[in-house]
């Protein structure tokens, strides 16, 4: 499997750092970049590019915190910040526009109504992606 370009969501979990340290471990082995994205979801009832400080503040530490974990596993990450409608169509529609051959994303163990729920952006991604998907689950607590 050739990998050039690895995409991985970062929303400030700890499933964040797992994914990181996944595409770091494959990455370093095909020599492959890596970019860390954080999307910050903007309300319908808003314009798209509505300075949101508080989440965009948010998004910043996110990715700051992403790229000092990549700095100690000595890799260099390029990190973005995206606003956009939906969280799901915007990393994809990323991934085509940066020709990403992989998504790696953490996906923090959540419950709803009593199930163990993926949330939306991870089923999207494996049914939309253009690329191949590989999911970090966190352990259950």
């Amino acid at each position: 499997m050739e990998v050039r370009r690895v995409l991985v969501p970062v929303r400030g979990t700890q499933a964040d750092d797992w994914a990181l340290e996944l595409a770091v471990s494959l990455s370093r082995k095909k020599g492959a970049h890596i970019l860390a994205v954080y999307v910050v979801e903007v309300s319908r009832s808003l314009p798209l590019d509505v300075q949101i400080s508080a989440e965009v503040r948010q998004g910043n530490q996110v990715l700051d915190r992403i790229q000092g974990l990549a700095n100690d596993l000595d890799y260099e990450v390029e990190a973005d910040l995206l606003q956009a409608r939906e969280v799901g169509p915007a990393l994809v529609d990323e991934a085509v526009e940066k020709g990403v051959d992989l998504i790696i994303m953490g996906v923090p163990y959540k419950r709803r109504f009593g199930e163990f729920s993926l949330g939306r952006v991870a089923p999207y991604l494996l049914k939309n992606a253009p690329c191949r998907v590989l999911l970090v689950r966190e352990p259950q607590p």
